[in-house]
C-alpha cells in the first residue's frame, strides 16, 4: 500500500461553540494522508492514473470554508468521509489542528485524527479493473 499526504494545508474557518469562534473564526492546519496503490501511475507517469491532490485540496477547502461545525471532531470526520466517497482510496486520516483554541493557559493548538476505510469496494475494484 502506498501513501500520497497533503501537509499543512491551512484554512480559515468558522468551527467551534463559543461565540467568538463563530463570530470572527479561526485557523486551521490540515493534513490528510491516503492509501492508494500508485503502481499503475508509477509505471505510466499519467495524471488520470493517480488521485489528483489538487482536486483533494479543493474538496477540503469547501467543507472547511463553506461549513461551520460546532466541533472539531465533526470537521475531521466530515472531510474523511468526503474525500472516500470523492476518490478511488483505500485509506485516509486527516489530522485537524485548531491553532489558538479557546482554553485557559498556553496551548499552541489542539489536534484531531481520524482513520477512515473506504466502505465501497466497488469503486476501488472499478480503478483495479481500468485498462493498462
Amino acid at each position: 500500500m502506498d501513501t500520497i499526504r497533503l501537509m499543512n494545508m491551512v484554512f480559515y474557518g468558522f468551527h467551534g461553540v463559543t461565540g467568538p469562534e463563530k463570530e470572527t473564526g479561526r485557523r486551521f492546519e490540515i493534513d490528510c494522508e491516503l492509501k492508494v496503490d500508485i503502481a499503475e501511475s508509477g509505471a505510466s507517469d499519467q495524471l488520470d492514473d493517480t488521485i489528483d491532490y489538487s482536486a483533494v485540496y479543493l474538496k477540503i477547502d469547501e467543507i472547511v470554508t463553506g461549513k461551520a461545525f460546532d466541533l472539531v471532531e465533526r470537521l475531521a470526520c466530515e472531510i474523511a468521509k468526503t474525500v472516500l466517497a470523492s476518490f478511488a482510496i483505500y485509506e485516509v486520516t486527516v489530522r485537524v489542528r485548531k491553532l489558538i483554541p479557546p482554553i485557559v493557559g498556553h496551548v499552541d493548538y489542539i489536534e484531531i485524527e481520524v482513520t477512515r476505510a473506504q466502505p465501497d469496494t466497488d469503486k476501488l475494484l472499478a480503478q483495479q479493473s481500468l485498462p493498462m
